[in-house]
């Protein structure tokens, strides 16, 4: 299972997330109330243990800006929010995460043809997980990395790896005492629980 904790705005807390054991990190470039800019996240990447891989995040950033970030920062994969196309994201070489939103306009055909790991925006902070048919909408795809994202936190993980067994979850507000500002007990508590869902999942075989 691969977990990360993305909004990160401080050295502590990239550290904190690393020593829990979150398998990436990820900061935010585009407009949000978590966004850091490069130099700070450079500091961070500097000052945080080896581990987690870097991710940043961009949202319909010009790919020339995008490459540069991702040298000045030394990061290793740029999530991508925008209307970016699956030649955009083949640009990148390898270092695409294609983040889709989870609506009526979405198909498997779509996710299809990208050929970069994509993340799923559930929203399931917006609905509850039975009434979404994401495990189906997630049959219905080529072999692909799927991440699961949107409205994730310690009380649901569990749910939404037992019930979707995703490649990778990600977790940002669900895991801060306000924005930008992690919470290492909710960080830690929700890790465990990814981490047993994650175990029990392996144990049943299924």
């Amino acid at each position: 299972m691969w977990i990360k904790i993305c909004g990160i705005t401080r050295t502590k807390d990239a550290i904190i997330a690393s020593m829990c054991g979150a398998d990436a990190v990820g900061f935010v470039f585009a407009e949000s109330s978590r966004r850091v800019n490069p130099n700070v996240v450079r500091e961070i990447v500097r000052n945080m243990p080896g581990g987690p891989v870097r991710v940043g995040v961009f949202v319909d950033e010009e790919i020339e800006k995008v490459k540069e970030i991702i040298g000045y920062c030394s990061l290793d994969f740029a999530q991508l929010h925008g209307d970016e196309s699956p030649e955009y994201c083949d640009e990148l070489g390898g270092l695409a995460i294609k983040a889709i939103r989870l609506d009526g306009h979405l198909t498997p055909d779509i996710i299809n043809s990208y050929r970069c790991p994509v993340m799923i925006d559930a929203r399931l902070d917006r609905g509850d997980l039975s009434s979404l048919d994401i495990k189906g909408f997630i049959e219905g795809l080529n072999e692909k990395r799927i991440i699961i994202a949107g409205g994730l936190n310690p009380e649901n993980v569990a749910e939404v790896i037992s019930k979707l067994r995703p490649f990778g979850v990600d977790v940002s507000s669900g895991v801060e005492s306000s924005p930008g500002k992690k919470d290492p007990i909710l960080v830690g508590d929700f890790i465990k629980r990814a981490r047993i869902a994650e175990y029990e999942v392996m144990k049943s075989g299924t």
